[in-house]
């Protein structure tokens, strides 16, 4: 066998999967999918080829020629990282049918019962596949080493609706045929379910897959973007058509940095609180959660991210998570150049800086595991949930902007142009990026330590800290706020959310509990709508041992189920030493658990096991 993924048991020497036909039945009473899976490979094939699943119940596997059964096998434990191998022996064929039901436990999957959705009348049921999770929904080889294109029937309740990281097609009345190879018990004809088709023509990483169902409305912002949620959260539509409504500029001025937008649409689904991430990229339907909507357009900024993954990560990806930064150092990168034209290089120098904050952040998280400090890191054996960090957004930001900074913006500008057009709709490693490199800047290797920027550990000495006015002034406060000075109303009269993030992040760990308490009292920062000043704060509450904020931390921890917020509140609950903290830990996350998507339980479960 030829790995070509610590996370994936495709073997190298196996044909690629090219597409993935799915017929999909969702159950909302059982939390689960029957469904069928049709797998076209690159080439007719003999031998055994190794498929990733987890926690699905596999009825059956069959040559779609003639229906006859293939010979396969699981693997009698399953891995606590990959999953049950499915081992299936073709005898030339190049398609396998498989036969399937999800299980209610799926690591992709959240379902909510209609009293945890906004109208609380219909269910809901969203997918989260980064980083190894589609193998849940469908058997598959689920490294983004592997392009697919699909399609799919889904069939569900008529009541709702559904979208996909793929374009719709249409919205019918199911066919009796469809059942054919799924449980007959099922209703697949039943006159209060509905079908939606759709199609991926271009050739996507399997984590990129996506789809929510519920009940959904819908507002137009451009000529290629509309913003759907809930349709009966009418106010959460109402705030994200405002604060999207530069969605369109934004792909423009995106489309003058890196070339041809290449994927029609760039709508943007608006998820429950429970939703673990800012922002998922999925291609044609970013999926985003609703504490980015601030009011003020700044969760924008989280729109440009997952824009520029368009480019970088989507467009060019990460062979494996061990080449993360491919993805995520570029898309930062691609982000605050968008920003800086958009909104302006101020607010773009406050996005390094908070970066550059959250880097060195990391880095002390990870001072006894500098493995995760590297670029390009050995993941053999290690679960990518367990070491999700800002170090490949942040890190791999430095060293991009450090070669932009040795050759020049416009030389960089159009080498990015030539990288991204050579390398589209593939899966590359670090090292065909640097030989790429190299090879367009003759002489970089000489000026750049790449092999300390990419295997080295911590932060590189060239590593570049931003300056500007309005930065400098920010940490000179948080300097000052050391010495028992605050700053004064006129001094932050202007600031926003970004500003008062870059202030309370640069606060010392722990402050006297008077301080704090006062600085609240000024500015009510505890109760501030924007999460990232409200999480900042309450860190330095805990870590402070201001327990009269633990209501308001139990608030939090109880209303968002975003792993930028469970993480550092759980850590330092969990870390502050103190019994309460660790009691009121462990009590919310029992009292949470069921609202948190399964990786989000995961993360948590793993702080509290470390540290309680």
């Amino acid at each position: 066998m030829a790995p070509i993924d610590p996370h994936s048991f495709t073997d190298s020497t196996h044909p690629l999967t090219t597409h993935v036909s799915l017929s999909l039945y969702l159950s909302f009473p059982t939390s689960t999918i029957h469904a069928s899976a049709l797998l076209t490979l690159s080439s007719p094939f003999s031998g055994t080829l190794s498929l990733d699943s987890r926690s699905l119940s596999l009825s059956s596997i069959l040559d779609p020629q003639t229906l006859h059964p293939l010979p396969h096998s699981l693997s009698p434990t399953p891995d606590p990282i990959r999953g049950t191998e499915i081992s299936v022996v073709l005898s030339g064929q190049s398609q396998i049918l498989l036969i399937y039901s999800t299980s209610p436990a799926a690591s992709a999957l959240q379902w909510l019962s209609p009293p945890q959705t906004f109208s609380k009348t219909h269910p809901y049921v969203y997918t989260q596949c980064q980083a190894i999770h589609a193998r849940s929904i469908f058997p598959c080889q689920d490294t983004p080493a592997r392009r697919i294109r699909y399609d799919v029937v889904m069939n569900i309740p008529a009541s709702l609706s559904a979208v996909m990281s793929a374009r719709h097609v249409r919205r019918r009345l199911p066919l009796p045929e469809e059942a054919t190879h799924l449980d007959s018990s099922l209703c697949w004809c039943a006159e209060d379910r509905v079908v939606e088709e759709f199609v991926m023509e271009q050739p996507i990483p399997p984590y990129l897959f996506a789809f929510a169902v519920g009940e959904l409305g819908f507002r137009e912002v451009g000529p290629r973007t509309r913003v759907y949620a809930e349709s009966a959260d009418v106010e959460v539509l109402d705030a994200a058509e405002v604060e999207f409504a530069g969605t369109e500029e934004m792909i423009r001025q995106g489309e003058k940095l890196f070339g041809e937008y290449d994927w029609e649409r760039f709508d943007l689904l608006v998820l429950p609180p429970s939703f673990p991430y800012g922002g998922m990229e999925n291609p044609r339907m970013v999926f985003l959660t609703p504490t980015v909507i601030k009011g003020d357009a700044s969760g924008g900024q989280v729109v440009a991210h997952e824009l520029a993954h368009s480019w970088t990560g989507n467009l060019i990806t990460n062979v494996n998570n061990e080449h993360f930064w491919l993805n995520e150092g570029f898309t930062t990168y691609a982000e605050r150049r968008i920003v800086e034209v958009v909104q302006g290089a101020d607010i773009a120098t406050l996005n390094m800086g908070i970066g550059w904050r959250g880097l060195k952040d990391e880095m002390e998280r990870f001072k006894d595991n500098l493995e995760c400090t590297k670029l390009k890191n050995n993941q053999q054996g290690v679960d990518p949930d367990d070491v999700y960090s800002q170090v490949p957004y942040e890190k791999g930001f430095q060293f991009v902007l450090r070669i932009e900074r040795q050759v020049g913006r416009t030389a960089f500008d159009e080498f990015l142009k030539k990288y991204i057009a050579t390398f589209k709709f593939k899966s590359i490693d670090t090292d065909t990026f640097l030989d790429f490199l190299k090879a367009n800047i003759p002489g970089i290797e000489k000026e750049i330590n790449l092999e300390l920027w990419t295997e080295g550990v911590g932060i590189p000495e060239d590593a570049y800290e931003p300056v500007s006015t309005i930065y400098t002034k920010i940490i000179s406060l948080a300097e000052e706020f050391k010495q028992g000075k605050m700053p004064s109303e006129d001094e932050v009269a202007e600031w926003k959310g970004q500003e008062w993030e870059l202030y309370l992040e640069n606060l010392p760990k722990s402050c006297e509990p008077s301080q704090v308490i006062a600085l609240d009292k000024r500015y009510r920062l505890a109760e501030s709508k924007d999460y990232e000043v409200k999480v900042s704060f309450l860190q330095v509450a805990i870590s402070s041992k201001c327990r009269e904020y633990h209501g308001e931390v139990e608030k939090t921890l109880k209303t968002v189920g975003r792993m930028k917020y469970l993480r550092p509140l759980f850590n330092a609950l969990a870390q502050s030493g103190g019994t309460e903290e660790k009691q009121l830990a462990k009590q919310v996350f029992a009292e949470a658990r069921e609202t948190y998507h399964p990786i989000a339980q995961g993360v948590v479960e793993s702080i509290l096991s470390k540290y309680i």
